[in-house]
Formats: C-alpha cells, structure tokens, sequence
C-alpha cells in the first residue's frame, strides 16, 4: 500500500540503499528538494527498501491500519533529527569546520597536540545513526585534540591504509598508528581500544 519513513532517523542522503534497491522508482532522490521522495502510487509493497534499510527507517505497510499505528509511531518518537546530525566515524562530513583536503593533512598534524584525521569515501559513506559519533571517540582524550575529515575516493598510500574510513592518530607531526575500516556504533569499544593501544605505544 505504501512506504513510510521516519526521517528523524534517516540521514536523507542521495547514497541511500533503500532508494537504490526500490524497482520501480517509488523511491527516489529529488536533486532541487534535496530529499528523498516517495511516489505511493509506484510503490507494489516489494519490502526491498525495508529490508535494505540499516537503521530501519523504511516501514511497508499492508493497509489503512497499520499506516496510521506507524504514522502516529513515528509522530511521537522523541528523537530528533538535530541528534541524529553530529559528524560521525565512516559517515558523510555534516560540519564544514571539520573539513580539510588532503594537502592540509600535514599542516593540520603539525601541531604538538593530539590529532584525529579521518579520511573516509564519500560515495561509501554509511547512515549517520549507523556510525559512531565524534565526540564519543574523542571524550577520554586530552580536551586540546583537534578532529578533522577529509573526502578521497581511494586509500592514501603514504599512510599504507588498507581500507576507508581510517582515522590517522598524530602528535607533533608524527603518524602514531591509524585504525582502517569501518566500524559501527555497536563496535565502538573496539574502536576506543585500537585508538588506546596506539597512543600507549607511541
């Protein structure tokens, strides 16, 4: 019957697996709204975009019924999407204060405090509430350390990553370690060990 999606979770991206799976175009991007759009009258219940969804954003309902009991769920869900926009490990850069190119990589590590450099590919960017955010990677470490995210489309061979995202650890312009691949919120503590273990070894 139809398809809703609870945007106070959705991170509304053009890169949307659900778009990309639906059969029909009922789902799509509209480049001008820059939103995702739905057009009911194509969608056949498939389930595609439910099931595509990590975060489970995308609801198939079956009937009048059901549209109204999920309607009115999402209506009343307390979460915002000012909670959901934070910048996050693996996701798309949400605050330009964060963004640098990677020919400011070296200037920006010079400092003699502690600095987080991600270097992540934006076209495999993962949904924000998916990824973990910044500040919980960050709330243990000195409050001097700088974070900043860099857009590439491949790995930086200098670094010898192995695999996007990667967060570079330097101090004083030295590359302590890095920590490649993505991990989601639910791998944090894995995270917040790998990043120990780099500055006790440093």
């Amino acid at each position: 019957m139809a398809v809703l999606v609870n945007f106070k979770i959705c991170d509304n991206a053009k890169e949307c697996s659900g778009v990309a799976v639906c059969p029909t175009g009922a789902l799509s991007w509209n480049e001008e709204e820059e939103t995702i759009e739905i057009d009911n009258d194509k969608c056949i219940s498939c389930g595609l975009c439910e099931k595509e969804c990590p975060i489970g954003a995308f609801t198939v309902v079956k009937n009048e019924e059901e549209y109204n009991k999920i309607k009115k769920e999402i209506d009343e869900d307390p979460r915002t999407t000012k909670d959901l926009f934070v910048d996050r490990y693996g996701a798309v850069a949400i605050s330009d204060f964060f963004k640098i190119k990677l020919e400011e990589i070296k200037e920006k590590a010079k400092k003699d405090c502690l600095t987080l450099i991600e270097i992540y590919n934006p076209d495999a960017a993962e949904c924000l509430l998916k990824s973990i955010p910044i500040k919980e990677l960050t709330y243990e470490l000195p409050k001097d350390t700088l974070f900043y995210k860099v857009e590439s489309s491949e790995n930086v061979d200098e670094y010898k990553i192995e695999e996007l995202p990667s967060l570079l650890v330097f101090k004083n312009g030295q590359l302590l370690g890095h920590i490649d691949g993505y991990y989601t919120v639910d791998d944090k503590r894995i995270v917040l060990s790998k990043l120990d273990d780099i500055l006790k070894n440093s």
